[in-house]
């Protein structure tokens, strides 16, 4: 592929590709943008004209990946499960879109918050994000008859903190994560399941 030949993806999509394609490789810190255009099949002028710098071209990449993420666990749910069954897919959900590209995961959870405020304003729009997810998720009249609300800002924080440190730990050591599904909805369940007032 040429820089002519854009396949109706380009640049800029190419380039992210190339970023992921790196990462995939080494960490983002040995990362170098000749890696990336390399990966792009495309050159350093191209890329400058797309990013200032190769923290830009991360920081849009995790970016664009999360929101697919929440978008995939919000298809992933069907609202008028059980609320059992629907914690189960939102973290079957979850833990498949962080398997299907480990390194990549790794980096958001790792790399990311070495990145100054450029890292802690990625994190705090995810953050967000997931916490308005977790909230518009258990807020049906199904799940309220069940006696589940939708959790605090606080309580939704400390759920996906914990999650994804575990993921990062088991992808650290080597684990499989498809094997945290039952823990993870045990402790979903756990917090956000019915509870006295």
């Amino acid at each position: 592929m040429t820089d002519l030949d854009v396949a109706g993806t380009g640049f800029r999509d190419r380039l992210l590709q190339g970023m992921a394609a790196a990462l995939r490789e080494r960490d983002y810190h040995d990362v170098t943008i000749a890696d990336v255009v390399n990966h792009a099949r495309t050159s350093k002028r191209t890329f400058y004209e797309q990013f200032a710098s190769k923290q830009e071209c991360f920081v849009e990449l995790l970016r664009q990946t999360n929101a697919r993420m929440i978008q995939d666990i919000a298809a992933a749910v069907e609202r008028d499960a059980p609320w059992q069954a629907q914690a189960r897919q939102a973290v079957e959900a979850l833990i498949a879109s962080m398997e299907s590209d480990p390194a990549l995961c790794l980096s958001w959870m790792r790399a990311a918050p070495s990145l100054g405020e450029a890292g802690r304003a990625l994190s705090r729009e995810t953050m967000d994000s997931f916490v308005a997810l977790m909230r518009t998720l258990a807020d049906t009249p199904e799940l309220r008859a069940a006696g589940v609300v939708p959790p605090s800002r606080e309580l939704a924080i400390t759920l996906f903190g914990g999650l994804r440190e575990l993921i990062a730990i088991t992808l650290e050591e080597g684990g499989n994560l498809a094997g945290t599904v039952d823990v993870a909805t045990e402790v979903v369940m756990l917090l956000m399941g019915p509870r006295s007032r």
